[in-house]
Parts: C-alpha cells; sequence; structure tokens
C-alpha cells in the first residue's frame, strides 16, 4: 500500500512524499515523483527518517522524572496516572497563580498546522486556560517584519519562476544543504549566479561568483548596489514613478553608500562591489534568494526590508522571473483564527517570547512561569544563551511536560514525558514556506506503543480538567476543515498537494518610506542597522548543517557519523594570530559560555569570522554547544533571535600540544 504524506519539519520545501506500508508497518519513503518542487527527491536527512520513526530510542510511553532534574532518570507510568498528574498540578498552578502562569511552548520540530506550529497544536485548550501566549521568534519574524515593511506583505515571488531569471543572487543562503529543491529551478535557468554569503559553503561552491561580506552588513551591501544602479541611469523610472511611494528620500539615502563607503563596511573589495552592482543594472530579470540566516543580527528585519527595495529600484518585481524570494507564507488564504481559538481565553494574556526562554524562566520581578509545556521542540539545543535555559529549566517549582519523540536534552529537564506521534502516524496540513503548495499527511500507519497524537493528547487534557467547551474536542479531519476553508480539500486529500493562487507583490505600492515602520518606532525610510554585539573577537555563525535540521536528527547515529565531531572554521590568517592550527581542539567562548570543537583552518570564510553549524545535542557535545556563547538579545523588528550577531574568542584547548 502506498500513502501520501507530508514532511513536517523546518524547511522551506514542505516535500510531498509517498510511503510504501506492508503488513502494518512503514517500510519505504520516497519523494513524490508527481510534486512539481519535490520532484521524487528528499535530502540526505529525511532520507532517513523511517530510521527515526522505528529507532529503538522512540519515547513510547508516558514517563515521571524519579531524578534531580537534568539527570534525565524517569519512571514509566500510565496514561491515567499522567494526565492525573498534570490535571492536579495545573490546577493547583492557576487556582494559586492564574492561567498567565502556563506556558505552552512551541516549537518548529514540526509545522503541520494541525499537529504542529503553526496550527501551535493544544491553542484552544491553553487558550480556555487562560495561558499565557507564546510568540515563536526564534526563526524568521525579523524579515518578515521587514518585508511587510516595503512590500505589505512576507510573501515573495514564486521560486518556480527562478527558471525564467538571467541573474540570481543567492544572498545568505545554502539551498544545497537547506531545502535544496529550489536548486532545482535554478538549474533550469540560463542565469549568472552569485553567492552573497560570509562563508563558501556547498551553494557558493557551484555558483559563477561569491561575495563574502562581513555578517550583518548585508543591507550596506544592497545600498552600494543600488548607489551603482542609480549612478548608471539604470533604475526604472516608471516602476518608481506609478508603483513606489518615497523615492526620492530613498534615493538620498542611497547616495550616502558610494561603494567606497560600503567596501569599508562590508570588507568587500570596491571594484566587486561595482561590478556585480553594473551586473545588475543591465540585466533582467534579476532574482534574490534570501533565508532566514541573514536576518538572525541585531539589524536583520531592515537587513531584508532594503534588499527587497533593490527589485523595486530595478523593475524586477514587475517582471516574471524577477524579485525576491524569502517566504511564500504570506500567499496562502488559510484560516488559522478558526483553528487557534483566540476567543475561548477569557481575559486578554500576556506574550512570551520564544527566544527569550531564559530570562523569562528566571525572572523575579514578574508573574512566574510555574508549568511549562514543550511542544515539538528542544530549547536547551536550540535556544539562545544555554546556560541560562538550563538554569531556568532547573527550577524545581516549575512543573516541566514535554511531549517528544526521542529522549532530548530538554527532556531530561522534565517532571512528565508524554510520547508524541510521528509524521507517518497521525494527520496534518502543510503549507510550505519556499513554495506555493499546500500538502496533505495523511495517516499511513499505527503508532508504536502508547504514542499519541499532540492533538487527542491535550484532548484528553481538557478531558481530564472537566473542560467542557465543544472546540476541545473536534476531530483532526473537522480542525482541516475549519482551516482550508479557502481551498478543496477532498481535492487535496485525494491528490495530496495543491498549488494555490498567490497574492499580488508587492500588496498595492513598494514603501520606500513606511508609516507602518513609523508607527512601530522604527526608521520609516530602509537603510541599514550595524550588528550589536559589543564583544571582542571573531564575528561566529551557525549556519543549517548538512546532516541536522535543527536539533532534529541529532540521535541518529549515521547522521552524526557523517557530520564528525563539531568543528569551527578559521581563516588562516585569522588563525596564525591565534597559534591555531588545522586539526587543533578548541574552546570557543565568551561572557556568555563556551564550547568545545576542532579548528578547520580554511580560506572558505573570510577573515574576521569563524563558522560552525546548529543542531547538535548537548549531551553529545561535552554538554554544551554553539549557543552556550548566543546572546538573549532581540533582533531590530519583531523580537528576532540574534544567532549571527555573535562575538567570540578561540584558544587552542587546555595544555594541548602540538607534535
Amino acid at each position: 500500500m502506498k500513502v501520501l504524506g507530508a514532511c513536517p519539519l523546518d524547511c522551506p520545501d514542505a516535500c510531498s512524499w509517498v510511503v510504501d506500508v506492508q503488513d502494518g508497518r512503514a517500510t519505504g519513503l520516497r519523494g513524490n515523483r508527481e510534486h512539481p518542487v519535490t520532484r521524487g527527491a528528499l535530502c540526505v536527512k529525511v532520507n532517513r527518517y523511517l530510521d527515526q520513526v522505528h529507532s529503538p530510542e522512540r519515547l513510547t510511553r508516558p514517563l515521571r522524572r524519579i531524578g534531580r532534574k537534568g539527570e534525565g532518570r524517569f519512571e514509566p507510568i500510565t496514561w491515567d496516572e499522567a494526565l492525573d498528574e498534570i490535571a492536579t498540578r495545573l490546577t493547583g498552578i492557576i487556582a494559586e497563580y492564574g492561567g498567565e502562569a502556563v506556558w505552552p511552548f512551541h516549537g518548529t520540530g514540526s509545522l503541520g498546522y494541525i499537529q504542529g506550529l503553526e496550527g501551535f497544536s493544544g491553542r484552544r485548550f491553553f487558550n480556555a486556560l487562560g495561558a499565557s501566549l507564546h510568540d515563536p521568534t526564534i526563526c524568521s519574524v525579523a524579515g518578515s517584519t521587514g518585508l511587510k515593511y516595503t512590500l505589505g506583505t512576507a510573501g515573495g515571488m514564486d521560486p518556480e519562476e527562478l527558471a525564467q531569471s538571467r541573474l540570481i543572487l543567492l544572498w545568505g543562503t545554502n539551498p544545497l544543504s537547506s531545502g535544496h529543491h529550489v536548486w532545482k529551478f535554478i538549474q533550469d535557468s540560463d542565469a549568472y549566479t552569485v553567492a552573497i554569503d560570509p562563508v563558501r559553503t556547498r551553494t557558493a561552491e557551484r555558483c559563477d561568483e561569491h561575495l563574502a561580506p562581513l555578517p550583518g552588513t548585508d543591507a550596506a551591501l544592497a545600498l552600494g548596489l543600488m548607489h551603482v544602479i542609480v549612478g548608471l541611469g539604470a533604475e526604472d523610472t516608471e516602476f518608481l514613478e506609478t508603483r513606489t511611494e518615497g523615492w526620492p528620500e530613498f534615493r538620498d539615502r542611497i547616495a550616502q553608500y558610494p561603494p567606497e563607503r560600503v567596501a569599508e563596511i562590508t570588507g568587500l573589495p570596491v571594484e566587486r562591489i561595482v561590478a556585480l552592482g553594473e551586473r545588475i543594472a543591465h540585466t533582467r530579470p534579476t532574482a534574490i534568494r534570501a533565508s532566514q540566516g541573514m536576518q538572525r543580527h541585531a539589524g536583520g528585519g531592515m537587513a531584508l526590508r532594503t534588499l527587497a527595495c533593490l527589485p523595486g529600484v530595478t523593475g524586477d518585481w514587475a517582471i516574471p522571473g524577477g524579485g525576491l524570494h524569502y517566504s511564500t507564507s504570506g500567499h496562502f488564504r488559510l484560516d488559522t483564527p478558526a483553528l487557534m481559538r483566540f476567543d475561548l481565553l477569557p481575559h486578554p494574556v500576556r506574550t512570551l517570547s520564544m527566544t527569550r526562554m531564559g530570562e523569562v524562566l528566571l525572572d523575579t520581578d514578574g508573574p512566574p512561569v510555574k508549568a511549562l509545556f514543550v511542544i515539538a521542540a528542544n530549547p536547551v539545543g536550540s535556544n539562545p544563551d544555554q546556560r541560562r535555559v538550563i538554569e531556568g529549566l532547573s527550577r524545581e517549582d516549575l512543573f516541566t511536560v514535554v511531549l517528544e519523540h526521542f529522549p532530548t536534552d530538554t527532556v531530561d529537564y522534565a517532571d512528565i514525558v508524554l510520547p508524541a506521534t510521528m509524521q507517518p502516524e497521525h494527520l496534518d496540513v502543510l503549507a510550505a514556506y519556499g513554495n506555493l503548495y499546500l500538502v496533505w499527511n495523511e495517516p499511513a500507519v499505527t503508532p508504536p506503543g502508547e504514542c499519541l497524537p499532540t492533538t487527542e493528547t491535550f484532548r484528553l487534557l481538557a478531558r481530564r480538567l472537566g473542560l467542557t467547551e465543544p472546540a476541545l474536542y473536534e476531530s483532526d479531519e473537522d480542525l482541516a476543515n475549519q482551516l482550508l476553508q479557502q481551498y478543496d480539500v477532498d481535492r487535496l486529500r485525494s491528490e495530496g498537494f495543491l498549488k494555490i493562487d498567490p497574492r499580488p507583490v508587492p500588496v498595492d505600492k513598494l514603501r520606500f518610506l513606511s508609516d507602518r515602520a513609523t508607527r512601530a518606532g522604527h526608521d520609516p525610510l530602509a537603510g541599514y542597522t550595524p550588528p550589536a554585539d559589543p564583544g571582542d573577537g571573531l564575528v561566529l555563525i551557525s549556519a543549517a548543517s548538512h546532516y541536522f535540521l535543527n536539533t532534529s536528527f541529532g540521535i541518529d547515529p549515521e547522521l552524526r557519523r557523517r557530520a564528525g565531531e563539531p568543528t569551527v572554521t578559521i581563516h588562516p590568517e585569522d588563525a596564525a594570530t591565534r597559534g591555531i592550527a588545522d586539526g587543533d581542539p578548541i574552546t570557543v567562548r565568551n561572557a556568555r559560555g563556551s564550547f568545545e570543537a576542532v579548528a578547520e583552518v580554511s580560506d572558505r570564510v573570510r577573515p574576521g569570522v569563524a563558522a560552525t553549524t546548529k543542531g547538535r545535542w548537548a549531551k553529545h557535545s561535552g554538554g554544551s554547544t554553539v549557543n552556550a556563547t548566543v546572546a538573549e538579545r532581540d533582533s531590530d523588528f519583531g523580537g528576532g533571535a540574534v544567532f549571527h550577531d555573535n562575538r567570540v574568542s578561540i584558544t587552542v584547548r587546555g595544555s594541548y600540544c602540538r607534535t
């Protein structure tokens, strides 16, 4: 039997897949050949997804902590025992501290609208309790907010149009390791490709040209390129006059960023900036593919806001194959209010920031968090300021429930662990953020042991607490129908995927000068905001791994073997000044924390920059990872994370002697 499904992981592609089932067991998994983006191929990570499903490490029974927090010692209990304990603890906490003392912490382990983050699975239940709201600031919020200031939407161009482009700027993105299906459309084009990235990634090596600016200087580079374009008289005057607002003011700002100044800011040679500006000026259509990494710094929102202006200056927004592709989420017409039911809140409640977890849990002045539900998340591995997150999770007065598949770093700090189903075992709906396809996931097999869908877990909890609101007990099919009111659900379910019609971009006019930004207290004019880490040393960036997806797959022994031990890549000039040789054991540290790795001395990174990858579990990495060094600071827009605005010192470890 073959069952159509969808990859739920935090990747732009939301691949359609086919599960082979024999005798009730999933025996094969492959990309759906009929899906125009997936085209039959899955990534190196998801190709091993069934190994995860069938892993002997899988959590299949409820567990209760019997050791100290962090020890990871548990005993099996029944579902009735787990539900009774959770209900008793919640009832007492809410009676003493109010519903806002409960924090439902959702992560990106699943982007499903029924079981995962996109629909905030369990949100109806928590709304009925009056629990705090959760703001998922860890991913794309800064860039999405910036794009809305410029374009009126975070939705960009259809990536399938890249096949029509003649020049493609891959700006801060490495699709050959993360979201690789967009590369198919790049290959279908005859475009000249330019990678703009501090690291010579797998993707950069395949491009025609590579520019390596200092991290966090992307907006300055965009302004410098526009300076060259305007200096050549190559701006699209008709587009600027009829479809933009604030051009005279923005033209004056562009004039403040000549290539010479931009070279000082970005660390790029003047002639490379000029040459690329000239190429953009004379090439239509030009497309930009940007992704989340480039907006994870103090000026990340402004960077995307300004980058979206570039196709406005050239008029590429009006040309098929031109524009900017960051996220397609803004194009989907999904009824998320009907799904989440915020009308069930008994009164207004506070919102807690995902990337401020350590600060919130350790706050002694404000209303306390006394109950924490961690759903599809591993904050010990994924959140900034790892030390403070662990300190917060170690509180004995914090009742923590974790819904999980595996014994992650965060599970070790749980009081109760509830076993959750994986994608072939439940119903879900995905909306890609890297293309224009809705994807249906049909359950293919029975869950192992006592694993339950997240939706069913919260239906059981609602019943155990005696909640009477009918909406808390609606089936997964009911939820999907409410979400998809604008679409043909029967067709989506039978065919497995459905391409939607995009909204216009820009929504009406492109705004170089934004009243919306002004009302939010930001510079009304697009521009450049520099990085803000006050520390010294090298700028450390921690991009996506080729073998892990955030911390998903961190337990897979084969992928861990392929990934090898943690490494940090340092330019030969920086290594020489620090007495570091290729292969040396090193310690990377700043005032927030430290982690250990092995040095890779290579010109794959530019001087002044060190590069590693995210996704490892602390328990497999000596107790800490790169996120031990990352600050709980906000980016400029939306409270986004600043993983790449991070300065560190790097030294040879301990008394290591080279022989």
